[in-house]
């Protein structure tokens, strides 16, 4: 059993708990309306047991939330692939997937990541944020949960504050020109930037347009410590959690971030790219 099933069945258990807890039920009550045991509703909200479809189904309707049952069984079909593809995990839509990567974001302390065409989602202001997953909606044709997957994400860039995490994240120049929304937005997404510069947890890398670089930018990744490592594409995710693979991550995040300017040159990257959108 694999750290990303093991945690993605805890994922599933929350939001089960939420949908009782929302109906007002206890255990004991959705046990009595299902015709289970107390202690099967117990295990599947703590992750201890995986369910069925069919129990999920039953679960969505005993808590009058028929709606969710799609959720849910696209939540269980995603439990064991380590490829996972858009098309599937996006059945419910974009909520989900925020969630799933929210669990693991919590259980990390030092967390590494690599984007070359966009702003990484972990800093992104809210209408960035709703530009890109918007675009993404489109691409994939699927559920139209924007302002959800907008509001997981800004709730997730809380933990930029918590003590003990350490956010190192790296991005290619272009990514502070790329206008994957209205210039307005992309305006006000740099001068976030600049706002990060500061914080304690965050140390914050751009690799310059004519930086020499030891490989080719490639997908965006984040790096979990160092036992998982989530790479895009345009047709799945990529969750890798074997020693050797994850190394491989690490080691072009090493070459990357030694092409990478912080501080003060980061922030005239920064400052360059907003004036250029001010010209426009």
């Amino acid at each position: 059993m694999t750290t990303d099933f093991q945690q993605a069945r805890f994922v599933l258990g929350a939001r089960l708990r939420e949908l009782r807890t929302d109906r007002g039920f206890t255990g004991r009550r959705l046990a009595a309306e299902l015709g289970w045991p107390q202690s099967k509703v117990s295990k599947l909200e703590t992750g201890r047991q995986t369910a069925t479809a069919d129990d999920l189904v039953a679960w969505a309707h005993a808590t009058g939330h028929p709606e969710a049952a799609d959720e849910l069984t696209t939540r269980l079909r995603i439990l064991e692939s380590r490829s996972r593809s858009w098309r599937r995990q996006l059945t419910a839509g974009h909520r989900p997937v925020q969630d799933t990567l929210t669990a693991e974001y919590a259980r990390s302390t030092t967390l590494r990541a690599w984007q070359g065409a966009m702003v990484v989602g972990m800093l992104q202001t809210a209408e960035y944020a709703r530009h890109v997953f918007s675009r993404y909606v489109d691409l994939h044709r699927s559920v139209r949960d924007v302002e959800e997957a907008v509001r997981a994400r800004v709730r997730r860039q809380e933990m930029l504050y918590a003590p003990g995490k350490t956010f190192h994240i790296l991005l290619w120049e272009p990514a502070l020109h790329a206008l994957v929304c209205p210039p307005a937005v992309l305006a006000a997404q740099l001068d976030r930037l600049s706002g990060v510069l500061g914080l304690d947890t965050v140390k914050l890398g751009i690799v310059p347009f004519g930086a020499p670089l030891r490989l080719p930018p490639a997908n965006g990744f984040w790096l979990y410590d160092e036992r998982l490592a989530i790479a895009e594409d345009w047709h799945a995710e990529l969750w890798l959690d074997d020693a050797e693979t994850v190394g491989v991550y690490r080691r072009v995040w090493d070459a990357l971030s030694e092409s990478a300017v912080h501080g003060a040159q980061a922030h005239r990257l920064i400052t360059r790219a907003r004036r250029a959108l001010d010209t426009t």
